[in-house]
């Protein structure tokens, strides 16, 4: 099938076009115990390593690139985007921590993706502030015996952890697309 995009390698069905081979994949596709919360953090778990996936190899231009006009969605923005979902769910609702939103102010409120800026030390930053946020959920999670413990603001941890894992997923969708336009590989 040939591609709209002549820069762009042809796509086939095949593991070729795909991040890495089944057997390489570092997502466990088995969650073990069969618990109610390793079922959750186990999915939070894998669609938070798909997004390193979808974004590895790529250079601050390549993340930062836009999928179309008008829309200013990248995968750059996804990883700052999906950082303040992080701590607007887990440090700011269930913990109650009063620190500010990332990326995000009165004047500016999508800078997440507007901001999301071709440059070395945006992507760094932003990886930086995601893994931070990441590993911040991880252990109040961890901390935390009862899936029906609410935060301060009466959030419920259970449905934080679902609504959490429909964010990542509806976004790695978007991911899928954005990283076939800048080099061609389809999700998995």
């Amino acid at each position: 099938m040939p591609t709209s995009r002549p820069d762009l390698p042809p796509r086939r069905f095949g593991w070729e076009d795909m991040f890495v081979p089944p057997e390489a994949d570092p997502r466990p596709q088995e969650v073990g115990s069969p618990t109610e919360r390793a079922v959750l953090t186990s999915y939070l778990h894998n669609y938070r390593l798909t997004l390193e996936l979808k974004c590895s190899g790529l250079d601050a231009a390549q993340l930062a690139t836009r999928s179309v006009p008008p829309s200013d969605l990248s995968l750059l923005g996804l990883v700052r985007h999906l950082a303040g979902v992080e701590r607007i769910w887990f440090r700011r609702r269930m913990a109650g921590a009063d620190v500010p939103p990332l990326y995000r102010t009165d004047d500016a409120r999508d800078d997440d993706f507007a901001g999301a800026e071709p440059r070395a030390a945006v992507v760094t930053e932003a990886w930086r502030t995601w893994r931070a946020e990441v590993a911040f959920a991880e252990r109040l999670v961890a901390s935390t015996e009862d899936l029906g413990w609410r935060g301060p603001h009466g959030d419920v941890l259970r449905e934080v952890l679902v609504h959490v894992i429909e964010e990542y997923a509806r976004h790695m969708g978007h991911a899928d697309l954005l990283r076939e336009r800048v080099d061609g590989r389809v999700g998995q």
